[in-house]
Order: structure tokens, then sequence, then C-alpha cells
């Protein structure tokens, strides 16, 4: 199998980013499909969520092959984090930049662009793919997201935006901000406790290696920018439930969705993954083991789903 890792320019508030991204694929293969995958928007989102689930289709013998292409966030990952204005748009931007500029590591890939997208992500790839902005063949949203963490908790009421916003600036704030940042995001405890009561569903699969490698994320230059909008609601691609399934019954019909929901999501992340189960323009509906992130806890799980579901899109286009 062959692996390579490289760096692709994008351009984002007329400001060129340096973007982070992996390729797997087999070293001889006819007849290769792509897939883009995209990691779940988080505080400490990286492409190595995605790894283990790219090692296991890429390396399947069968009439098709794959090569996976993952992809970091500007802002996260091993990706450039310079100081934007970060929100749902500025995200959506990259993503159809990424997918249609000419030099693009998943260009040419003739109009069968899969795109694999957790949390966020998958909500902002089916949102730019109901505008036309991206036409990928098939979307696979893997315990899909709308809801920052404090919207989906205090609500959007005009008083908490107002404290949304206090504390979005402050954490964007030279020496105060990174004070704030540490105490919030940027520490073991806190990494820890996320991953043990809502990230993963079984505590015991937090491993020191994880926490560790997700605390060195948070350490490099500008870490603290996309967090701070993330967390305050911005990177909400919608601001309803209702928003959130007209996204899905846009592609009603004419690109295939598959759901991967989760036994352990949190209860109101659950419910809005159980909202999309029969919804108009989702083809397929299916549960893993897991919580916020199954493709990292549960990959082999979650690889075999994607497979399933790649492999039917596949002869269905023939």
């Amino acid at each position: 199998m062959c692996f390579q890792t490289g760096k692709w320019e994008g351009k984002f508030e007329d400001k060129p980013i340096n973007i982070y991204y992996e390729e797997h694929e087999q070293d001889t293969s006819e007849n290769v499909k792509n897939i883009l995958m995209i990691p779940t928007i988080s505080d400490v989102s990286t492409v190595e969520e995605w790894r283990l689930v790219a090692k296991d289709i890429v390396g399947r013998k069968g009439e098709l092959g794959y090569r996976a292409t993952i992809v970091d966030w500007p802002g996260l990952g091993y990706s450039d984090r310079p100081s934007l204005n970060y929100n749902a748009d500025v995200m959506e931007s990259f993503l159809v930049q990424l997918v249609n500029s000419p030099n693009s590591p998943v260009a040419n890939t003739d109009n069968e662009l899969v795109i694999v997208g957790g949390g966020h992500a998958a909500t902002i790839a089916v949102r730019a793919a109901g505008k036309g902005l991206i036409r990928p063949s098939a979307v696979a949203a893997v315990a899909p997201t709308w809801a920052g963490p404090l919207p989906i908790v205090f609500g959007r009421g005009s008083d908490m935006e107002t404290r949304y916003g206090l504390l979005r600036g402050t954490l964007r704030a030279p020496a105060i901000g990174w004070m704030m940042y540490n105490v919030l995001v940027s520490n073991e405890k806190s990494i820890q406790s996320q991953y043990k009561s809502h990230v993963y569903a079984n505590p015991e699969n937090v491993t020191p290696d994880i926490i560790e490698s997700r605390y060195e994320l948070t350490k490099r230059k500008g870490a603290r920018y996309v967090p701070a909008a993330f967390l305050t609601g911005l990177l909400d691609p919608v601001q309803s439930r209702e928003e959130f399934l007209q996204l899905f019954a846009k592609l009603d019909g004419d690109v295939p969705v598959l759901i991967v929901s989760t036994l352990n999501a949190p209860k109101r992340s659950k419910a809005e993954m159980e909202a999309l189960k029969g919804a108009k323009g989702v083809t397929k509906f299916v549960e893993v083991p897991g919580a916020l992130l199954p493709q990292e806890e549960y990959p082999l799980a979650v690889a075999e789903e994607l497979y399933s579901f790649l492999q039917e899109s596949f002869s269905a286009r023939r």
C-alpha cells in the first residue's frame, strides 16, 4: 500500500494557506475510485481520526480499488492556522475550493468523488452539494452534527449570542486569549474529560497516547482561532433541525447519502442523527458503536459500512 503526505495551497481572505493532506492507495490498482475524507470539526480535529478507516478500505481487494485522501481543515490539525474570521461559510468555501481546484489533491477524479465527513464536516459537505457548489458522486455522513458545544447546551437566545460574542473576542485576543484557551481547551485534563464524557463511547478506549497527540495539536501556532468559532456556534452550518433536514432533502434523487449514526452519541446529538432515519434524501441509515468519533474509536465497524455503501453506489452507476 502506498502512503504519502503533502501540502496544498488554498487561498482565504486573499491569504495563501498551506493545507495538510494524506493519500492512501494501493500500489497496483485499476479502476480506482476516489474518496475524500474530512475530519470532524472540533477543538482537536485531525486527519488521524480517519487513518485506520482509510487503510482498511484501500487495503481491500476487489473489482474496484479505492484511493483515500484525508485533508485537514484550515486552522485545524496540521494545516496552517492564520487569524481568519472563521465561520461556516469560510469552511464551506475551503471545501468548494479543494474539490474544484485543478491543482488540488482530489483533482481529476472524473466526477466520481465520494465525500466522507464526520460531525459538522459532513453537514457542511451536504450543504455545499445542495447549493450545487460541489458535485460528489455520493456522501457519507458519520455521526453528523450541526450545533456547536455551547449552543447545543445553552441555546441561541439574543442574550446568549452576546455572551458567545464576548467569549469569542476574548479567546481571539493576544495575551488573555491564550490564558482562556489554556483553561477551556488546551490542557490534558479538559481533553481527557471531553473524550471520556461524549467523544468516545467507552472511556477505556481513551488512551494516554490519544490525549497527548490531541494536546500537542492545541499548542500549534494560531490553534485557538477555530475553537473560538466552533465553541460559540459560528461554524454551525444551520440553525435548526428543520434546516438540517432540508439540506439532505435537497440531494434527494441526485446524490446517494449514507448516514452512520452511533449507539452512544450524547442525547441531543443522537436526537439529530435519529431525525435523519427515513428522512427525504437519506439513501441508507446505519448504526455503529461509538459516540461522536466512531471512525477513530471503532474504525473497522465504520470502514465496513462505508465499504458496503461504496460498492453499492458505484455498482448502481455502471
